[in-house]
């Protein structure tokens, strides 16, 4: 066994391999075999999750010293991910040589353009025929010791080089190898064939691509009428949800999705499939209206429904299905009955507590009521969840609407900004000191400088530029008029109807007009699909705004494949808020964050690239390092920054981070202060928070109930939820409960969960500080007096509500609607070791379910393991219990285990004894003084041991951990 893992060990996707003309002689000596001359190195590249080529192509290019490409294609899309690193060979003097074809008319005149401006590369293209096609895809690096030749499927494309399936086989050999003399000789015979491209033939080329766009385009619009259209995953699971609500009796729901996700057409196909008689499209712009009846057309026009818009000049109101703006149905709700729909769809529903919204909403009494957002944060000051029964069916935010390819994939760079703008000793809120120092015309030619260097997709520059403050985005339209870049200003001051018109402008393919310089007024809420160019000109102080920003240019459209994003980073201390943004993930840590960084965000999914020049990437590395996310100095600042994006009301509630896309996690706040009320009423000196504080009984319900957060099982929430307006709940009313959020639910864990609310597993001190809710008698819970006294007073309840509906909202968004049966543990989830006793329906006192690493229970055994034994992040790694590689796991046991003991033959021998080892690892065992929590990486088997008192052992892993965490794991920054 322990030879065996050594080999799997060695393996990796490098083979060496003898050249085959050595393979024809059977009996050639061992020496000559070992001779590196006769050695060729193969490699398989794919794009995954673990590597892309992209990533190849650019090491391989920073090693060479000549480089040879043929391509059949050349994309912008592709072109632009690898324009730094040919802009950094120019600058060495390394040459390179680009062929390229028409074959298709795939290749861009705009990409042969932009290659023909480097010094260092030559461009060849062949033009293809009828005849003679050209499709090869080879990449050829001539080093100082051998050559690297890269054959395989991939043009140079964003998809071929970052997401799709392609097969690229790299080898590595020296220049006397035939295969390589091979290679060459039949690249320079292409290449000496081909004529070097002019003016005269990219001209005619363009002209050709522009004739074959506008034939495919016609094909296209032609088709659409045949086209079957099916949801997306999006689409799917929204509908799932709903249908799963309906079922359990709610008659509210939310979905929360980015703009362009088809959020419209989500809710066409769950009416199709519910089939409502008659139904209500409500809306808060008339120009909305015609594009969503036209939807809904398209998918119910074999059922027999009629549709029609309620409008200042349409008055279609006996049809089935009735597409209306809110103040036209205002105006004519008389006409109607308050039951008159079935089911009404309320879109923008961040508008819902606005009196012409309420009004509507209050008067219809439907049997389901759909609102749909991308922006949930623009209510008004009321709790757009509360209008919605706080069920959210679905929460898509930027990253897994990148995933899912909802959105177009962004292509970010970020770009230190000019040495002569020093914002180090300005504080990040000073916005007119920063104003004053941005407005350097130096920093203009730079601006534009990079704008030409780095391009944008389509035949058109649509651009916003987000600027400080008014006088700065004035400054900038007018800098960039005075340099012929045709540029406008817009901010709040100016009107709708103005706003409106520059915005038709920018997207009009013969208007002049290219940029649109702006403060906020673009955050979110306004949608220009075709804008293809981002450029963030202010220090970022958000990564809620920083999202919004973003997400301006990612809708799809039909003029662009990719969002150019150009940030323009200084040295102000809270540039690392850009890598909080960036790396999509809500609840962090620091030293994740680092790894990130370091390796250009490679977990971004699909042909989304991120890419910071190494003064930016260095500057935020070394914020993070001096940052402490754990003290009450920055948690202040982080609540304070939050609440001004709250428009300046005080966040009382949990819900209200749900609400923003890149939030503060609220749960660091409860940790400092037990309960986020507490937090709240310390920061704000709030003397009625501190009075509710004072009942005790609250308090105690208050702090037992966010000590669980975030919930790991839905079971007790759910429950406990129910008998806030009930007495009693029964197992098939829980049972009922737990079904409206998971698509199957454990009896045996619903019977465990009434059990441990009843307080059974609680010891002696845990009793003492808590009021029991429940009360458990014959298989039923009922409230007790104390709940009952505490959820009858409504400031108490609010806030109580407030604490289980963020629980459950978290944990859908978390876990999704999947059972992962007994134990309840999802892969790659944050665990804490007391956590397992709940997750596996531990019988006895769940606090002593702890020890050191190793906690068991019948045939399921939890492995605990910190990488690193020191607290301190700087402390070396214990190599005893490492992640071989992402497939194989060294562990030891406690220094009590022998090989002959009954716990040590259960390990070693797990397998054929039916026991499932359960890994669970974390990188350190505290950051910046707060405790860490577990990764679970699944069940391992253990295939070899040495050693006893403890014994080693290695194990496969059932699943290979992602690319992602495993660099996170391993990597030291």
């Amino acid at each position: 066994m322990s030879s065996e893992i050594t080999k799997v060990d060695l393996l990796d996707f490098e083979e060496t391999f003898i050249g085959e003309e050595q393979l024809e002689h059977k009996g050639i000596e061992q020496k000559k075999i070992e001779d590196k001359e006769y050695l060729i190195k193969n490699r398989f590249i794919t794009n995954s999750e673990n590597s892309n080529l992209l990533d190849e192509i650019k090491i391989c290019l920073r090693e060479c010293k000549k480089f040879y490409f043929s391509v059949a294609f050349v994309n912008f899309s592709g072109l632009q991910l690898l324009l730094d690193t040919f802009k950094e060979l120019e600058d060495t003097r390394v040459k390179g040589n680009i062929l390229t074809s028409t074959y298709l008319n795939f290749t861009e005149p705009k990409a042969l353009d932009r290659i023909r401006k480097f010094e260092n590369i030559d461009l060849k293209v062949f033009v293809a025929t009828k005849e003679l096609g050209f499709h090869s895809k080879a990449y050829i690096f001539e080093n100082k010791d051998n050559y690297k030749i890269i054959i395989g499927s991939s043009n140079i494309t964003q998809r071929a080089l970052k997401s799709n399936i392609e097969w690229n086989i790299m080898v590595i050999a020296k220049d006397e190898n035939k295969f390589v003399k091979d290679v060459l000789k039949e690249y320079l015979n292409l290449w000496e064939s081909t004529d070097i491209i002019d003016d005269e033939f990219l001209a005619k080329y363009e002209e050709l691509i522009k004739a074959a766009k506008s034939h495919e385009k016609q094909k296209a619009i032609q088709f659409m009428d045949y086209e079957k259209i099916r949801p997306n995953s999006m689409q799917k699971r929204a509908i799932q949800n709903l249908k799963r609500l309906r079922e359990a009796g709610e008659e509210k729901a939310l979905v929360i999705a980015s703009t362009g996700t088809g959020k419209t057409y989500m809710s066409a196909f769950d009416v199709a499939e519910c089939m409502p008689d008659r139904m209500l499209f409500l809306v808060h712009r008339e120009e909305i209206l015609r594009s969503a009846e036209a939807t809904f057309k398209k998918l119910v026009k074999n059922k027999n429904k009629s549709t029609g818009l309620l409008t200042g000049t349409s008055k279609d109101i006996n049809v089935d299905y009735l597409f209306s703006t809110v103040q036209s149905m205002n105006n004519n709700i008389e006409r109607f009955k308050k039951e008159e729909f079935d089911y009404i769809i309320v879109d923008e529903a961040h508008h819902s507590s606005s009196p012409t919204y309420k009004r509507v909403m209050e008067y219809f009494k439907p049997k389901f009521l759909l609102g749909m957002t991308a922006t949930p944060e623009r209510c008004d000051g009321e709790n757009i969840f509360d209008l919605f029964d706080n069920n959210v069916v679905l929460e898509v935010r930027l990253h897994e609407a990148l995933k899912e390819e909802l959105v177009i994939p962004f292509h970010y760079f970020g770009i230190t900004d000019i040495e002569g703008i020093d914002l180090s000793d300005v504080k990040i809120d000073d916005l007119s000191e920063i104003a004053k120092r941005l407005k350097v015309n130096e920093r203009v030619d730079f601006v534009i400088e990079k704008m030409n260097f780095y391009g944008f997709d389509g035949d058109k520059r649509r651009c916003i530029g987000f600027c400080i403050n008014i006088e700065h985005a004035e400054f900038m339209s007018e800098q960039f008029n005075a340099r012929g870049i045709n540029s406008i200003c817009l901010t709040g001051n100016d009107s709708v109807k103005e706003r409106v018109k520059y915005i038709k402008k920018l997207e009009c393919d013969e208007d002049e007009l290219e940029v649109i310089f702006t403060v906020d007024i673009f955050n979110e809420g306004v949608d220009i699909p075709s804008v293809n160019t981002v450029l963030m000109l202010r220090p970022t102080n958000s990564p809620i705004v920083f999202i919004q920003q973003l997400g301006r240019g990612l809708r799809k459209h039909e003029s662009k494949e990719f969002l150019t994003v150009l940030d323009f980073i200084g040295n102000h201390n809270k540039a690392f808020l850009i890598a909080i943004a960036l790396n999509g993930a809500r609840y962090y840590d620091k030293d994740s964050l680092k790894v990130a960084v370091s390796k250009q965000f490679g977990n971004v999914p699909g042909c989304t690239n991120i890419q910071m020049d190494r003064i930016a990437q260095e500057r935020i590395l070394e914020q993070l390092n001096n940052e402490n996310f754990n003290t009450m100095a920055y948690l202040k600042e982080e609540y304070n920054e939050f609440k001004i994006l709250n428009s300046g009301r005080i966040p009382y509630r949990l819900m209200d981070y749900i609400r923003f896309d890149g939030s503060p996690d609220p749960i660091k706040f409860i940790d400092k202060e037990k309960t986020y009320l507490a937090f709240v009423a310390k920061l704000e000196k709030d003397d009625r928070l501190k009075k509710l504080l004072e009942n005790k009984d609250f308090e105690k319900i208050l702090k037992e109930l966010s000590s669980k957060l975030p919930i790991k099982r839905i079971y007790e929430y759910c429950i406990i939820k129910y008998l806030i307006s009930h007495e009693s709940i029964n197992l098939e009313q829980a049972k009922n409960e737990i079904h409206k959020y998971m698509e199957s639910v454990n009896e045996e864990s619903i019977e465990h969960s009434f059990r441990y609310l009843n307080q059974n597993y609680y010891d002696v001190g845990q009793t003492e500080r808590t009021v029991k809710c429940v009360e458990l008698k014959e298989n039923m819970l009922y409230r007790t007096n104390e709940f009952t006294q505490i959820i009858f007073n409504k400031d108490y309840r609010t806030y109580i509500e407030d604490v289980l509906n963020y629980g459950i909202v978290r944990y859908e968004k978390e876990f999704n609607n999947e059972n992962y049966g007994v134990p309840f543990f999802k892969l790659y989830e944050q665990y804490q070791m007391i956590d397992t006793a709940l997750l596996s329906n531990y019988e006895k006192i769940h606090s002593s379910f702890r020890g050191s690493g190793l906690l068991t229970k019948d045939k399921e055994f939890f492995l605990f393991i910190d990488l690193h034994k020191g607290e301190d992040v700087k402390e070396s790694v214990n190599y005893k219990d490492e992640l071989i590689s992402s497939e194989y796991f060294q562990w030891q046991t406690p220094n009590s285990t022998s090989p002959d003991s009954e716990r040590g033959k259960n390990i070693i021998f797990n397998k054929d004894r039916d026991i499932n080892l359960h890994l669970f690892i974390r990188k350190y065992k505290e950051i910046d003084n707060k405790t860490q929590p577990y990764i679970y990486i699944g069940k391992g088997d253990v295939i070899s041991y040495e050693g006893e008192k403890p014994i080693t052992v290695k194990m496969k892993l059932e699943h290979e951990v992602p690319s992602s965490l495993y660099t996170e794991f391993t990597e030291k920054v």
